[in-house]
C-alpha cells in the first residue's frame, strides 16, 4: 500500500488545531497504521494526522523502542532542563532547524486501547512528542525560531519548492 502523502506547506490544515478524539475507535487504529506507513516511508521518529490531511489529534512516535498511538495527547510537566534537536517536516522539505525544547516531559493521552495513561518521555521521544502536539495545535517547528530564524527558513524553502 502506498503511504499517505503528506500536506504541502501552508496548507491551511497544517495551521489549524486539530478535533479532540475522545474516545480512541477502530477508524483511529486504521488512521495510526496509515500514519506510521507514512512515517517510516518518510523516514522520521514521529507524524501527527494532521500532516496527511487527518485533523484529528492522533499521533505516533518511534524513536527506536518501538511505535508508540497517542490519541489527545497533552503534555503535563516539563523538565526546565532544554535539549536542543535538529527538527524538520515533511510538510516543509528541504529545511531544518536546531530547535530548543524541555529535554523531558509527562504527556498524558489516550493508548491505542483507549485506556488514558500518563507517560514519561524524555531526549528523541520527547522531542518528537512536543513536536507532535505542536502539530495537533495547528503549529510548526519554525514557529519556535526567532523572526529572523524563521523568515530566513520559510525563504530557503520557497526556493527548494
Amino acid at each position: 500500500m502506498t503511504p499517505d502523502p503528506f500536506l504541502r506547506w501552508p496548507h491551511p490544515v497544517l495551521r489549524t488545531a486539530a478535533a479532540p478524539v475522545g474516545a480512541v475507535t477502530d477508524e483511529h487504529r486504521r488512521i495510526w497504521d496509515r500514519m506510521l506507513d507514512a512515517m517510516y516511508a518518510m523516514p522520521g521518529v514521529g507524524l501527527a494526522a494532521p500532516q496527511i490531511g487527518v485533523p484529528l489529534r492522533l499521533a505516533v512516535v518511534d524513536a527506536g523502542q518501538g511505535p508508540i498511538r497517542l490519541a489527545d495527547p497533552e503534555v503535563v510537566s516539563a523538565s526546565a532542563v532544554l535539549r536542543a534537536h535538529e527538527e524538520a517536516s515533511p510538510n516543509l522539505p528541504g529545511v531544518s532547524a536546531v530547535v530548543k525544547r524541555p529535554r523531558a516531559v509527562t504527556v498524558r493521552f489516550l493508548d491505542v486501547a483507549g485506556a488514558r495513561v500518563e507517560r514519561n518521555f524524555v531526549m528523541l521521544e520527547a522531542t518528537s512528542v512536543q513536536h507532535q502536539i505542536d502539530h495537533l495545535d495547528g503549529g510548526m517547528f519554525f514557529d519556535r525560531l526567532s523572526r529572523t530564524k524563521r523568515d530566513m527558513l520559510l525563504r530557503k524553502a520557497a526556493k527548494c519548492a
